[in-house]
Order: structure tokens, then C-alpha cells, then sequence
């Protein structure tokens, strides 16, 4: 398949929308025009990549109304990356149109239009809670994995495990006030690395797993 391939589909589809339509105008593979209203652009492409994002967002400059028209079953529309192109391309102010040549369909899959993302305020104050609680920059940007990665979860985890081999078995009150680490109880009692294990009356000791795990870790 070749570009110019989903030319005729998309000039069709767009025609009986009673749009003028012409390929190849100063670089814009498309250019479709009704009435008074701004030009629209389609850049045609077999693949949605960065290259033909940035040149589809070059175009805005033009027009306000861009789409990028690729084959239908390019992998960008693919059930798993479609919902992240999609709000990508919205961010972006870009349009989406699928073309299936083979059966002379076109199918508009997002219109150009401005978006402003919501921000979710609990998550950027979980965002700020974690990097305010993490104790110093344990992680290597861009390195880590999300199985390796240490948290700041996780460091309380270390530091009540060392406690409790250390010490010995310990009531969670009391190591909350110690180590103040207010919610060493729910840590304790959650036991989500398998490192404690309760023994009665809000007493808890370290596990053969937790002392085994914490020579990886240093006090």
C-alpha cells in the first residue's frame, strides 16, 4: 500500500460532504474546503509516528483543522495504544481519520479541537506526599524498575523491618512513636512484602523472608 492509495476514499468521503477537495497544495497532502469556514488538512500517512505528528502540527499554522488520515489497521489504532493516541492527538489539537481503502471506507476517529487537560488534585497531592516523605533520592531516573523501585512505602517498610531485627518483636503503637512513622500499623498489618507477621495484641516480629531481604537494604 502506498499513501496516495488512501487518497481517493478520503476525497470521496469528503466530497459528499460537499467539500472541494484537491491533493497536493503547498505540501498539505489534502486540502478540502466548504463555504467561508478554515481549510481542512489531512496529511496522509502509513503509520502515525513523530514525524508525521510534527509535520501534521507544522500544518496548524495554516488551518485550525488538521487530521492525520492513516489505513485502518495501522497499529496506532489498535485497541491497547487507540485511547492514548487519541488523548495525545487531543492535547495536541489534531484530528484522526482511518481509511480502509479495500472497501472505500473512511471513518473519522477524533476531530481537531482544543483540549485542557483535568487535573486531579488527589493525585497531584499523593505525587507531592510521596516525594515530601521519601527519605533522600534512593531511584535512578528513567532506570528503575517498577519492581525495584523504592518508595517511600518501602522505605518505611526497611526501617521497621531493621527495628524489629534489631529489637525483636515489637507492639505497632510503640514503634509508630520510635520511629515516628504514624501508620506503621497499617505497613504491619497490610505486610504487602511478606516481611512481618503477627503475634497477637498488635505485637509483630520479623519474618525469615523480611531478614533475608533486608541484606539488601542498609540501615
Amino acid at each position: 500500500m502506498q499513501e496516495s492509495d488512501l487518497y481517493l476514499p478520503l476525497k470521496t468521503f469528503l466530497e459528499k460532504q460537499d467539500y472541494q477537495v484537491k491533493g497536493e497544495v503547498e505540501n498539505c497532502d489534502v486540502v478540502a474546503i466548504k463555504d467561508d469556514s478554515p481549510p481542512t488538512i489531512v496529511e496522509l500517512k502509513l503509520s502515525l509516528n513523530l514525524d508525521v505528528i510534527l509535520q501534521a502540527v507544522d500544518r496548524l499554522k495554516l488551518s485550525p483543522i488538521v487530521y492525520i488520515g492513516v489505513p485502518h489497521s495501522c497499529g496506532a489504532l489498535k485497541k491497547k495504544k487507540k485511547k492514548r493516541v487519541v488523548k495525545l492527538l487531543k492535547m495536541l489539537g489534531l484530528g484522526l481519520i482511518a481509511i480502509n481503502p479495500k472497501r472505500n471506507i473512511t471513518e473519522i476517529v477524533v476531530s481537531p479541537t482544543k483540549y485542557t487537560p483535568k487535573q486531579s488534585k488527589p493525585k497531584q497531592q499523593w505525587l507531592i506526599s510521596e516525594f515530601v516523605t521519601r527519605t533522600g533520592d534512593p531511584n535512578l531516573g528513567g532506570a528503575s524498575t517498577k519492581t525495584g523501585r523504592i518508595t517511600a512505602y518501602k522505605q518505611q517498610a526497611i526501617e521497621i523491618a531493621h527495628y524489629l531485627k534489631k529489637h525483636g518483636a515489637t507492639k505497632a503503637s510503640d514503634l509508630a512513636k520510635t520511629l515516628d512513622i504514624p501508620k506503621s500499623r497499617n505497613i504491619l498489618y497490610d505486610n504487602h512484602y511478606g516481611w512481618f507477621e503477627g503475634l497477637g495484641k498488635g505485637i509483630y516480629q520479623l519474618t525469615k523472608l523480611g531478614s533475608q531481604s533486608l541484606e539488601g537494604f542498609q540501615e
